[in-house]
């Protein structure tokens, strides 16, 4: 765990701020919620806070209580760059480096003149004024409860901030079931229970309100599943052409790369996608056991993440971006069949 000038913080916070939250690029579940229930946690302790996105976000998120009065930084440029402009501190959360944000917004970024803090739990974290950073916690949503307790201020989580933290906790742990998740985040999750949490109205907001398109999607995923039993890797890919014949919408994809690691004997799933708006293969990758898809990102494919879970991308051709990948695990084939024991 890396903290990093906490009291500063919280002296430099003692009078009213202008505050602004930051999540990374395609926010999901816990970018959204950890930046909502911070936003709603300093606005109660009389700070002017605002929540900045660089793009847009998962239909299934827009209910999370305070996400109306989120800007966009793509389609609300003039409101973002005002609220960062005139803002006192900026809040880095779920990401640990400012490219994780898009070349556009980390532009601004990088002239911003007043100070950063980031609460994140990414490995290799950049470094900056304030930081919060711990791998070991399963979310960043976790990350601000044990941060709004570390200011003793537990007594100001109401109904709306719970619901943010319980959001971004069960998205991030996949409903409580991947190693990271412990017997604390268990007791954290019972507490935003009981401070109001619909936790069956949380579950059924994010995966039951699933489109017709999105199931047709997800079947054609799997349709493209490959298996590599040599290597017990499983791999999806998803064309542009693909996506457009089903109506593809933001989110639409997340978590699908989870069915190649729920294959028996699997330790090492991964999913490509093209990207028409980037222009590139963007890549998901999870892993089961000490097999570290999180270097495997790094060294091949310009990203990273947690062990177990990471992501990456590439500038080459989908067809080119496995060819790649498929390569490159002929050198891992012992790692691999030795990662995780059934």
């Amino acid at each position: 765990m890396i903290l990093k000038g906490f009291e500063a913080l919280n002296k430099f916070l003692e009078k009213q701020r202008n505050i602004v939250i930051i999540g990374h690029r395609n926010p999901d579940g816990d970018a959204m919620g950890s930046t909502l229930a911070l936003c709603k946690y300093y606005t109660k302790k009389g700070h002017n806070a605002t929540v900045v996105v660089p793009n847009e976000y998962p239909d299934f998120l827009h209910w999370l209580p305070g996400s109306e009065n989120t800007f966009r930084f793509d389609w609300q440029n003039s409101q973002s760059q005002k609220a960062i402009n005139n803002s006192d501190i900026i809040f880095l959360l779920d990401f640990n480096a400012l490219h994780r944000v898009g070349s556009d917004m980390q532009n601004t970024l990088e002239k911003y003149p007043n100070d950063f803090a980031m609460i994140d739990h990414h490995q290799q974290p950049d470094d900056v004024t304030y930081m919060y950073s711990d791998v070991e916690i399963c979310s960043t949503c976790q990350m601000v409860y044990q941060f709004i307790e570390m200011n003793n201020d537990l007594h100001l989580i109401d109904a709306d901030i719970a619901t943010c933290l319980y959001t971004g906790i069960m998205t991030d742990t996949g409903s409580f079931r991947f190693r990271s998740t412990t017997s604390k985040t268990h007791r954290i999750i019972a507490d935003l229970i009981d401070k109001g949490a619909q936790n069956d109205k949380i579950h059924n907001n994010v995966y039951d309100a699933n489109s017709y398109n999105r199931l047709l999607l997800l079947g054609k995923a799997l349709s493209n599943l490959q298996i590599l039993p040599t290597y017990k890797t499983a791999y999806i890919t998803l064309t542009n052409e693909e996506k457009n014949r089903f109506d593809f919408q933001k989110g639409d994809t997340e978590g699908v790369v989870n069915y190649a690691l729920s294959l028996k004997g699997i330790v090492f799933a991964a999913i490509f996608i093209e990207d028409s708006e980037q222009n590139l293969v963007k890549i998901s990758f999870r892993s089961k056991g000490k097999f570290s898809v999180n270097q495997f990102a790094r060294n091949y494919f310009e990203g990273g993440g947690h062990d177990n879970a990471a992501g990456g991308k590439s500038n080459l051709s989908i067809e080119e971006t496995v060819s790649k990948f498929t390569s490159l695990l002929p050198k891992y084939k012992e790692e691999l069949n030795t990662s995780y024991e059934n």
